[in-house]
């Protein structure tokens, strides 16, 4: 059953950023059309700040769900009603602390917009803010009982939910904006639909597990207690940093170089998440069997696998990176127009801020599995001081660039210091240069098989946007791989995932001669 839940949850969450990616390519074209760039401008930068705001939840709904797994296994009705409960009452208290810290922001957003972008767009951007602010609060009144879903292993009903809500939302947000053009219509429709889909989502639930509407009047234990106070302690430094590393460069961008410029660089952030998105799933389902590798003890095995893992990420991360910076102007052009394009050096510190911020994602998956977390909960706050310091500076200096070559700048905390002390050395045994040493080759040869792939590009330019586009998507599938191959054609680690392929390869042949045999003999 666990491998089955699984397997519906990697489907249904890869249809569901399917949907969401396609869809939004034709909202957000059909948005700019009607609205213009400006207003999308708005709806990045609040989006922005109501995630800064978001972090008040200091990831309680991690540490819930935790401790939901036990009573869930033992069948113990009373402890999950009990815990239900107490989610009920901290998210109750959390959406009331984001009211009320929503409405501390709203005299300051002059200062964050600029007058000159609030003297252009005809609206009221605190109406504009409040239905913002109103959308995350209702949401945090009625979410609480999804978690038990999250605990049993079936996401799978959350998202196919969600599903109808995408299609739904996008479906009245585009007739609005092509009927009326009216931005308050488009958020208000927003929050009605966020409403109906956590209705719908608490009525599956109250359906599949009856006992949780009994009302108990058992209080959560101490121990219990402890352990979330624990938790939030550990993760309020992360929530806190990886926000300010990961979700400030909308607010950055606004003071400093307009909401407009906002509007920009959203094009270009829907794309990149749309791709990190894709590639995060291959990573979010090991971390479990990860953790129960260490807990085993075996430090060679485990860091044997780390080192296949980073090897994946490289391929995976660096193939990426430079399909990303040859393809994403000349698709942008066919999408939008000319008029939407960044420059190619802005591209190129975009593209590398990508690759930095996937090269993270090997090294977190073992931070994640072991529970290093209070150990290094200074870093992010590091990182985020970092970040906000060179962002600022190197804006004033370059422009837009500076605020990504920020952002890069920071992570550097991590892959220079925190990995390889925490991860590598006080997990692997390893020493620390190792790590950095590795992560220096790995840029050099990603860095080397981008500027070849750039040769060809240029060499095979043409002026028809299409026939570029399919041009460069062949060159990015040869070139990168082709060099990756004889780099690293005799290593373990290519070695093994060249095995690894050729098995299940071979193992999908037999099991459909098997299947076959068994239908001819039917």
């Amino acid at each position: 059953m666990r491998k089955k839940n699984s397997i519906r949850n990697i489907f249904v969450a890869l249809l569901l950023n399917t949907i969401n990616i396609l869809i939004g390519f034709v909202s957000q074209k059909i948005f700019i059309n009607s609205l213009g760039q400006v207003f999308l401008g708005i709806n990045g930068l609040f989006t922005n700040i109501i995630s800064m705001l978001s972090i008040a939840d200091l990831g309680i709904g991690s540490a819930i769900i935790y401790n939901l797994y036990k009573p869930i296994a033992e069948n113990n009705k009373e402890r999950i009603i009990t815990l239900i409960n107490f989610y009920r009452k901290s998210y109750r208290i959390i959406a009331l602390v984001i009211l009320i810290l929503g409405l501390l922001i709203m005299p300051f957003l002059t200062i964050i917009i600029g007058n000159n972008d609030i003297e252009n767009i005809d609206i009221n951007i605190y109406l504009v803010f409040i239905l913002f602010l109103t959308d995350t609060v209702a949401s945090y009144l009625l979410t609480y009982k999804r978690s038990i879903l999250t605990a049993n292993q079936k996401n799978y009903i959350i998202n196919i939910v969600h599903i109808g809500y995408v299609i739904i939302l996008n479906i009245l947000q585009i007739v609005l904006l092509l009927t009326t053009h009216n931005y308050y219509l488009y958020l208000i429709i927003k929050i009605i639909c966020r409403i109906i889909e956590n209705i719908v989502i608490t009525c599956i639930v109250n359906k599949m597990y009856p006992y949780l509407r009994k009302k108990v009047k058992t209080k959560i234990d101490i121990e219990t207690k402890t352990d979330i106070n624990r938790r939030l302690k550990a993760s309020i430094f992360h929530n806190v940093g990886g926000f300010v590393v990961l979700g400030t460069d909308n607010i950055i961008i606004s003071k400093f170089l307009g909401v407009a410029t906002v509007g920009l660089y959203s094009n270009y952030y829907l794309i990149i998440n749309a791709v990190n998105v894709f590639l995060s799933q291959i990573f979010s389902g090991i971390t479990a069997s990860l953790g129960n590798l260490i807990v085993e003890g075996n430090i060679n095995k485990t860091y044997d696998i780390a080192k296949k893992i980073i090897f994946a990420n490289f391929w995976i991360y660096s193939f990426a990176t430079i399909a990303i910076y040859e393809i994403i102007n000349p698709f942008i052009t066919v999408w939008l127009g000319e008029s939407f394009l960044f420059t190619n050096f802005t591209v190129i510190i975009l593209a590398l801020n990508f690759y930095f911020q996937g090269m993270r994602r090997s090294m977190q998956v073992f931070a994640d599995a072991a529970g290093i977390c209070y150990e290094n909960r200074y870093v992010p706050i590091a990182e985020s001081i970092t970040n906000i310091i060179a962002s600022i500076i190197l804006v004033e200096l370059i422009g837009l660039p500076g605020v990504f070559l920020g952002t890069i700048i920071s992570s550097l905390v991590l892959h220079c210091y925190s990995f390889p002390k925490y991860i590598y050395k006080g997990l692997f045994k390893e020493k620390m240069s190792e790590y950095i040493l590795l992560n220096l080759k790995y840029l050099i040869v990603m860095l080397f098989a981008w500027i070849v792939t750039n040769c060809f590009v240029n060499i095979l330019h043409t002026n028809n946007t299409l026939l570029q586009i399919l041009i460069n998507i062949i060159l990015c599938i040869i070139i990168p791989n082709v060099i990756f191959y004889f780099k690293y054609k005799n290593t373990k680690q290519f070695i093994y995932y060249k095995d690894l392929t050729k098995n299940s390869l071979r193992n999908l042949i037999n099991k459909e001669k098997i299947n076959g045999k068994k239908q001819r003999k039917k």
